[in-house]
């Protein structure tokens, strides 16, 4: 069975929903942070949202999506994870206040 990818639409930005992605969520500003992988960010993020995910999400109520990134493959998706989870505190808040600055949830911009 094949799952056909789609593009959504936002502004400027253009999201493969069905593409592997690295993903920070917080439970608020500067709150608890968890970071995962995924090849299908928008129904991963729905899960997180919906308490389906995982307990760590659920029990912290980390569901608001403060930053992303895509890649090409699985395994560059991993490696950067993998990467992400070993900085610093410092360095993640950093890193989500680049492209995010007012800590918006940005679920609406992938689906």
């Amino acid at each position: 069975m094949t799952v056909a990818a789609f593009v959504v639409h936002v502004g400027d930005l253009r999201v493969r929903t069905r593409q592997p992605a690295v993903y920070i969520l917080a439970s608020k500003r500067n709150g608890t942070l968890y970071i995962g992988v995924t090849s299908d960010l928008g129904k991963r993020v729905w899960q997180h949202q919906n308490s389906l995910a995982n307990s760590f999400t659920s029990q912290y109520k980390v569901r608001m999506l403060v930053y992303y990134e895509l890649h090409p493959t699985m395994v560059d998706a991993i490696r950067r994870e993998k990467r992400l989870k070993k900085w610093n505190r410092a360095w993640k808040l950093e890193l989500i206040e680049k492209v995010n600055a007012e800590w918006r949830d940005l679920s609406s911009t992938i689906a």
